[in-house]
């Protein structure tokens, strides 16, 4: 009866992972339909904006760890 208990249980987690996925699923449109371009126009420049600001994170960190180790240096 534990096992059962604990199965259940884990099978049930299991299926509420995805339902705090913040995908954003376009193939509930029609593939020559307003909505679907719009969907995936969005999507894109979703994904482009966030490829954008990781690169600008990690520009502006690596700069920040350069200068401070060239500051250290000076002294």
């Amino acid at each position: 009866m534990r096992n059962l208990l604990l199965t259940v249980t884990l099978f049930c987690l299991n299926f509420n992972t995805y339902s705090f996925s913040n995908e954003i699923n376009c193939d509930e449109f029609k593939k020559f339909s307003i909505s679907y371009v719009t969907c995936k126009a969005n999507l894109m420049k979703n994904k482009t904006l966030s490829g954008g600001k990781n690169f600008l994170e990690d520009t502006k960190n690596y700069q920040n760890k350069k200068w401070s180790r060239e500051k250290v240096m000076e002294k």
